[in-house]
């Protein structure tokens, strides 16, 4: 019976791994529709500016840690969906992943995190949080086996050492790779992208809905400028022409 568990968790994860970033669309979509139940009616004076840089700034920071991760991470690992399922050519073990063994879901669950307490509603947050390691728990669980059938032994001793998802800043090691600019804005851009672009719509159906006209400026200018940024770096690659990195 237990195999048959660690089974079916794999398979779940493996399936939840696969469309990881498509899912959390429901998210963004029941936490609008809750942000605006929460929001009705409300008076503008009732908005604070400061709340909603904190919770921008809450996602920025989840993303400066998916950032550093990226960057320092060698091809072929800590990527994106691939049509076979999960790759890895070889375990990242130094840099945050000496102290913490799922540095892009710790990035992921703050990026998220933000935009919950954005809602300021907070049935919605707890229910985000439960959700989110239900979630992750599972995914996590898939490639812990995935890992454990490539690297064997060396990766248990690993995972003996450092935590999952509370960094243990004790354990760091040096980076033994160069940091990749670009790297990070090939494949970071859409995040960055779609920060500023929720908080926006966020805050302008907000607005619009009470009749107010007090937009945060800071949303609307980083949500042109990302996007301005997003569309050039598409060109970009699509041209095949960038290629930069700096030392660390």
């Amino acid at each position: 019976m237990i195999m048959a568990l660690r089974q079916e968790l794999e398979t779940q994860g493996s399936w939840l791994f696969r469309y990881r970033s498509f899912l959390p669309l429901i998210v963004i979509f029941i936490g609008l529709a809750v942000f605006i139940e929460t929001n009705w009616n409300r008076s503008a004076s009732e908005c604070s500016p400061y709340y909603e840089i904190i919770c921008l700034l809450i996602s920025m920071f989840g993303l400066g840690i998916r950032i550093y991760t990226v960057g320092f991470t060698p091809k072929n690992t800590s990527g994106r969906n691939t049509k076979a399922g999960q790759v890895a050519d070889e375990l990242n073990t130094t840099g945050i992943y000496s102290i913490v063994r799922n540095p892009l879901y710790l990035g992921n669950f703050f990026m998220w995190f933000g935009l919950a307490l954005f809602t300021e509603n907070v049935w919605f947050i707890i229910s985000f949080i439960l959700s989110y390691w239900i979630y992750y728990e599972r995914i996590v669980f898939a490639e812990e086996q995935f890992l454990e059938r490539k690297f064997g032994d060396y990766y248990i001793r690993w995972t003996e050492r450092v935590p999952p998802f509370i960094p243990n800043f004790s354990l760091f090691k040096s980076n033994q790779l160069r940091f990749s600019i670009r790297k990070v804005l090939l494949k970071e851009k859409n995040g960055l992208f779609a920060i500023f672009l929720i908080f926006t719509v966020f805050d302008l159906t907000a607005e619009v809905m009470n009749n107010h006209l007090h937009f945060n400026n800071v949303f609307i200018t980083g949500c042109i400028v990302t996007m301005l940024l997003y569309v050039v770096l598409k060109i970009i690659k699509r041209n095949k022409g960038f290629s930069l990195e700096i030392k660390r």
